[in-house]
């Protein structure tokens, strides 16, 4: 019950901030932060790495696997979390696609943006990288990425939020996303993270 409620309202204020709070938001951190955006860029950087770890430890674990080793223990849980990275990097770019979202600011090739040209809008299916602001594929991956690690490494939960919020204080700083990117890639990150933590993986090794 407490999950379903948390994904309510994870809902609820990804609506409410497209509503009320992305514009005024995006305004107030270029004011504010854009002479300094490449700190608050720089907080997004270790996304990256657990993109590349998440590649290296699926190799790993396939290699493993191949030689005839069962996965279990942590090499099971290098598995899930490789796996839930990688599928949240699959998923927010399709969503992406989907949903053909503006950015708060002009990235590349002239894209449309709020800030430079007033633009605040969906394009469902429009494709490019200019419209590919929905949801933050930083925040999926590090959301997923912790929600897995906070599964399998109780421990190191403190870590888990501290990173999510790291990563969600550097995109507002530096004007890279809307809020309501920021919520919904936290949200389906999590989801993924979440499931991806408890699958059931193969109890015998591949052919030797």
């Amino acid at each position: 019950m407490t999950s379903r409620i948390a994904v309510l309202c994870a809902l609820l204020g990804v609506l409410l901030s497209i509503a009320f709070l992305d514009r005024p938001l995006s305004l107030w951190a270029y004011d504010n932060f854009h002479a300094t955006r490449l700190f608050y860029h720089n907080l997004t950087v270790p996304v990256e790495g657990m993109k590349i770890l998440a590649l290296a430890g699926l190799i790993w674990c396939g290699a493993l696997f191949a030689s005839g080793r069962a996965l279990a223990g942590r090499h099971a849980a290098i598995l899930r979390l490789s796996l839930a990275t990688l599928t949240a990097m699959a998923v927010k770019d399709l969503l992406k696609f989907g949903f053909g979202r503006t950015w708060p600011e002009t990235w590349v090739n002239a894209n449309p943006s709020f800030i430079t040209d007033h633009v605040f809008a969906f394009a469902p299916f429009h494709g490019g990288t200019g419209w590919s602001a929905f949801p933050s594929g930083h925040e999926a991956v590090a959301a997923a990425f912790c929600a897995a690690l906070w599964a399998l490494a109780p421990r190191l939960r403190a870590l888990c939020v501290v990173i999510v919020l790291v990563v969600a204080a550097g995109l507002i700083g530096a004007d890279e996303h809307w809020l309501s990117d920021i919520i919904a890639g936290g949200l389906i990150g999590w989801l993924i993270g979440a499931l991806l933590a408890r699958v059931d993986l193969p109890k015998v090794g591949g052919p030797g």
